[in-house]
């Protein structure tokens, strides 16, 4: 239990993030349809997040950052994701990154030095873990890391790095050595001084365009330092994955709670015109307001028990919480694309369309990436045996 001087200081944080939170999430709206419309990246929103110091909350306070935490974070991601999924998704993206760097890597003086730069210089940190035809496998390699007495260099053809043209600096994913392997891997960092980007394939999706997540031919060169000192697998089950869910999750709320708002704007305007009466819509806004209610309820415990959890290596690696976490981000991503597809029904022909206060278009081609992002089924599939395995509860609080 927090005494009340700290729960006031706790407040106050909370209260200072939200605020300048907000500031970024209006310049984002502000910039959303253009972001989408020229498939570019949300420069004005970045800029913005940079000078509200946002890129680096998570940052340990002795390292300059704020100390937040996941909660924190995903909070600011599904009020961002309210006014520009493509902004919440690279901000999302951004801190699932200095999750890991703060949580597996600060044992390593370089990588306490990027952490100091992501909080002083307000670095932008993107991350590649998809290469070649495996795409999805995020648990196996095809490059390696090139050693040469203390030095490394890497080449990767790399499928997807998001906002990787805009980053100062990737993480991304290799097999530790040439004769490692392909599951045997590590994640290193390498900054953007360092790198070669050649795009191999460009990004013309129906929704979430602003990531600019286009496909790179990857040539880096650095430091043994820059290999992080625990094993990709470690990272991957401890911090990027129940991270990434959760953030994702957070993104994806806040694009249906948006929707949601202007399908409730529109049935009370319809409603003032029909003399009170309950207008065509009602009943579609009452099943999206309550689909996002328990949207809300499922994230909200799913990042409690990560919370709980977030130090205990035994419980971070059961089998429960490992499909506890997979299977949020497969709810989360149906709960919400239902929630903007009863807000689209809610409002209509006025929803439906690409223009107009209560278009929710931009919102339902954004949230359809959500069950594409690391496809559903492949989760499905792989948490097969977990789901065999795990005993049904005898009872409801059990």
């Amino acid at each position: 239990m927090m005494d009340q001087k700290t729960q006031a200081k706790v407040g106050r944080f909370a209260d200072d993030l939200k605020q300048r939170t907000q500031a970024v999430a209006r310049c984002a709206a502000e910039n959303a349809n253009a972001v989408d419309r020229d498939a570019r990246f949300p420069t004005e929103a970045f800029a913005a997040a940079r000078q509200q110091r946002l890129l680096g909350v998570l940052v340990p306070v002795e390292l300059g950052g704020e100390g937040a935490s996941i909660s924190d974070v995903a909070e600011q991601c599904y009020m961002l994701g309210r006014e520009c999924a493509a902004t919440a998704m690279i901000f999302a993206m951004h801190q699932i990154m200095a999750a890991i760097l703060v949580r597996h890597a600060q044992s390593s003086s370089w990588h306490r030095d990027l952490l100091h730069s992501l909080s002083s210089d307000q670095v932008l940190i993107a991350s590649s873990t998809t290469e070649g035809q495996g795409g999805g496998d995020l648990r196996a390699s095809v490059c390696a890391v090139k050693r040469s007495g203390t030095r490394i260099a890497l080449e990767k053809s790399a499928t997807v790095i998001s906002y990787g043209a805009q980053a100062d600096a990737i993480l991304t994913t290799a097999r530790r050595s040439a004769d490692a392997p392909p599951t045997d891997q590590v994640l290193l960092a390498v900054v953007k001084r360092d790198c070669q980007l050649e795009e191999i394939s460009d990004w013309q999706t129906l929704g979430m365009r602003g990531t600019c997540s286009s496909g790179f031919m990857l040539k880096a060169t650095g430091s043994a330092d820059q290999v992080l000192p625990e094993s990709y697998a470690t990272i991957q089950m401890h911090t990027m994955m129940p991270v990434a869910h959760l953030t994702w999750s957070a993104v994806w709320a806040g694009i249906a709670a948006s929707a949601v708002d202007r399908a409730r704007r529109c049935v009370r305007s319809a409603a003032r015109r029909s003399g009170g009466q309950s207008p065509f819509g009602t009943g579609h806004l009452t099943r999206a307001t309550m689909t996002l209610r328990t949207l809300r309820g499922l994230i909200a415990s799913a990042l409690d028990r990560f919370e709980a959890n977030a130090t205990d290596k035994e419980q971070l690696e059961s089998l429960d919480f490992q499909n506890t976490m997979n299977l949020l981000k497969v709810n989360s991503s149906e709960m919400a694309i239902a929630t903007v597809m009863s807000s689209m029904y809610a409002c209509g022909l006025l929803g439906y369309r690409n223009d107009g206060e209560f278009s929710v278009s931009r919102h339902l081609r954004d949230v359809l990436s959500s069950s594409i992002m690391i496809n559903n089924e492949r989760i499905l599939t792989s948490a097969a045996t977990a789901s065999i395995l795990i005993e049904v509860p005898s009872s409801l609080k059990g």
